[in-house]
């Protein structure tokens, strides 16, 4: 069956809405424009700012499903902070809340891209490395693509310059643009079927 439109829904936090960015496209926002489709591309951005693993698993099929349509090719990106740190869920626990996520969508036949969560100064560097290396895991072991967006950046001048608050979470338009970078060079086009 041929389809009319992607509709690409994007859950997670306020790093999907690109809260902190002066041109407010985020990373989602510079992926989108450079995704070049026969077909067209309806996105919808459905971020809850401060939301861990736990809560994300608990309301994105409510969100999600509501948005698709049985004409369009739908899609399931799943953009991952590190609230889980804050919020104290256990690193096997923000492990189940991926795998339940990703079951569920191949459950209903949505497939799913995880962006894994960026560097920030105000944890441990273990600990968000051990975080995103989880979330990998996780979506490896389902043939679910990842992008890991901790371990290019943990070093990266230019991440480092946007996130000199020690308190950032998200970071301004340099860091937006590194984020949607390694999206669009980490499988992204693939996922859509638009490699060439």
């Amino acid at each position: 069956m041929s389809r009319e439109e992607f509709r690409i829904m994007v859950v997670g936090d306020e790093l999907v809405a690109g809260r902190g960015d002066a041109r407010a496209m985020g990373w989602t926002g510079r992926v989108l424009a450079r995704t070049e489709s026969p077909l067209p591309v309806t996105p919808m951005v459905l971020p809850i700012p401060g939301e861990d693993s736990h809560r994300l698993a608990e309301r994105w099929e409510s969100e999600v499903m509501p948005r698709t349509s049985p004409e369009a090719d739908n899609r399931l990106v799943i953009g991952l902070g590190s609230r889980d740190i804050d919020s104290g869920v256990s690193l096997v626990r923000s492990r189940l809340n991926l795998a339940n996520i990703l079951d569920q969508a191949a459950r209903i036949q949505m497939p799913a891209f995880v962006v894994g969560p960026p560097p920030r100064g105000d944890v441990p560097a273990d600990r968000l490395s051990d975080l995103s290396k989880a979330f990998q895991d996780v979506a490896q072991r389902r043939g679910v693509p990842f992008v890991d967006t901790y371990h290019p950046l943990a070093h990266h001048d230019q991440w480092q310059t946007d996130m000199a608050d020690p308190r950032a979470y998200t970071p301004q338009q340099a860091g937006y643009g590194l984020l949607a970078w390694l999206v669009l060079h980490n499988g992204w086009h693939h996922w859509l079927g638009l490699a060439s």
